[in-house]
């Protein structure tokens, strides 16, 4: 006879996603079946309207306290070619590009932008608008992929770009390759009325975070789970609840984020990965400051996790 599953209720069922993930909601419609069409791709090049949003070594322009983008026409002289280009898509029918500036040395005497400054997107989060901080990111990301695609993985040939940037063509064996992003789990997890926050020493000092690692050939997201928090902090996760998901280019990740049951409360650590791990309160996660402690940045996904926490138990 068949075994019947019965569902069981969720522990966190009443949490649940108080508004998108920071990176996340794109405006744009990335017009992938042109993305092949030279000739599309060249008018849109050709456009008035027509946006570019520069990256140098990760880093996005800021002029004063706004991003700043750029025409192509704007770009005469900055010694671009046709392969520089990548098309993100189209923004309110606004065609949108961005371009890898790596190889110049000293690009704000280049680009002449009085007071504009390359930076981190992370460091501006608050500064940009939903739609801005989800395109800087996906030219983030790609602009990553494309310096690490230089050569292909078959043969070791030099590859080129194609399809407006979004392919990466072995000129020796003729393999395709195409954007990628790791899956990576990070989750808050729960017991009784704390919740488990760790201290990586590339954190800010006093910084504690949820915990989250990669996702593993043949894993489930549930079992990379388990697997992550106990490798971590030796403690056993039961029932795996999933909230959302947020892109993360720095540099190639995709959050997948949930909430984990504890099972166990003792903490040990079984490999080098956290520094400290601890048991946070309600109130604690509430008044980090009076208890010593900060928590993760505003823009990522661990934050909304521990907020949207803290708001089911109000």
């Amino acid at each position: 006879m068949r075994r019947t599953l019965v569902p069981q209720t969720s522990p966190f069922s009443r949490i649940h996603p108080s508004r998108p993930n920071v990176y996340t909601g794109s405006p744009l419609d990335r017009a992938a079946e042109r993305r092949g069409d030279d000739d599309y791709i060249a008018s849109l090049l050709a456009s008035s309207q027509a946006v570019v949003a520069p990256i140098w070594r990760a880093q996005s322009l800021f002029h004063g306290e706004a991003v700043r983008f750029f025409s192509p026409a704007d770009t005469v002289g900055w010694g671009i070619t046709d392969q520089h280009w990548i098309f993100l898509g189209l923004w309110q029918e606004k065609p949108v590009f961005t371009l890898d500036l790596h190889h110049l040395e000293d690009p704000l005497t280049v680009l002449a932008v009085p007071d504009g400054t390359f930076g981190d997107i992370r460091h501006h989060g608050g500064l940009l608008t939903p739609d801005e901080a989800s395109i800087l990111a996906h030219a983030r990301g790609l602009v990553h992929w494309q310096s690490r695609t230089r050569f292909c993985g078959v043969c070791g040939s030099a590859c080129v770009p194609t399809s407006a940037g979004h392919v990466m063509h072995c000129k020796g064996c003729g393999t395709d390759h195409f954007p990628r992003s790791d899956p990576a789990v990070i989750m808050l997890v729960v017991k009784d009325d704390r919740v488990l926050l760790g201290h990586a020493s590339r954190f800010k000092e006093g910084m504690y975070s949820t915990l989250a690692g990669f996702v593993e050939p043949g894993e489930s997201l549930e079992e990379a789970v388990r697997r992550e928090v106990f490798e971590e902090t030796g403690v056993r996760v039961g029932a795996v609840g999933y909230h959302s998901s947020q892109p993360w280019p720095f540099p190639q990740s995709l959050m997948l984020g949930f909430y984990a049951e504890g099972l166990s409360e003792e903490i040990t650590f079984h490999d080098a990965e956290l520094d400290d791990a601890r048991w946070f309160s309600r109130d604690m996660c509430r008044n980090p400051d009076a208890h010593g402690f900060l928590l993760p940045g505003p823009d990522s996904i661990a934050r909304r996790l521990i907020e949207d926490w803290l708001a089911a138990g109000a």
